[in-house]
């Protein structure tokens, strides 16, 4: 009797670990798959200071609203706050599930949209303002991407990392926090030949 009681808890606990291991490999495969892509964008939390900067550039704007790779929906939801109609593309499945409920928890759902979606699958020609949250081997395929599909009068807000040959009509916050902001009817026709190269850095 004993050594049958042993057995049961023996694959009672192996179920528990099995059903754990499961789990575990459920929530998190799709939060590491991003970094196993060709272009690694990995989902990385925007700050509070972050979306404060982004909300400073979309003052005195209005018009539709896309946050490329949104994430957990926090960009979209801060601005649907602001009164915009903000969408979300974002790949990973649960981060756009949990976008949706955060959207629905702080009253903005009819505001708010979130799609599955790769980026490079869709056109951002009937948005107005752009936010984009990449990686730098991203930034020069989306800036043609953009330059190309969005009308004259958007706004383009990249968080993180600056476009490579766009020069940006404003610049505001530091480090991990700096958001640059190019107005596509300036940006367009302009060329540089690197931001990292500039007439104070060479002199």
């Amino acid at each position: 009797e004993g050594s049958s009681r042993r057995r049961s808890w023996g694959l009672l606990a192996t179920a528990g670990v099995g059903g754990t291991l499961v789990a575990l490999y459920a929530v998190v495969t799709p939060f590491v798959t991003p970094a196993l892509r060709k272009v690694c964008l990995p989902f990385v939390p925007a700050t509070s200071t972050q979306i404060q900067n982004v909300l400073k550039m979309l003052e005195n704007r209005s018009g539709s609203l896309v946050d490329i790779g949104s994430g957990d929906g926090r960009i979209v939801i801060a601005a649907a706050k602001r009164g915009f109609k903000a969408v979300g593309y974002e790949l990973n499945p649960w981060l756009v599930w949990y976008s949706r409920y955060r959207a629905w928890r702080d009253g903005v759902h009819q505001n708010t949209k979130f799609y599955i979606s790769d980026l490079w699958k869709v056109s951002f020609s009937h948005y107005t303002n752009v936010v984009v949250f990449g990686v730098p081997q991203m930034m020069p395929q989306l800036e043609k991407k953009l330059q190309k599909e969005l009308e004259c009068n958007a706004r383009i807000i990249a968080c993180r990392f600056p476009f490579p040959c766009w020069i940006p009509d404003h610049t505001t916050g530091e480090g991990i926090d700096t958001v640059w902001v190019y107005d596509l009817k300036h940006s367009r026709g302009r060329e540089t030949k690197n931001l990292r190269i500039t007439p104070e850095t060479e002199s």
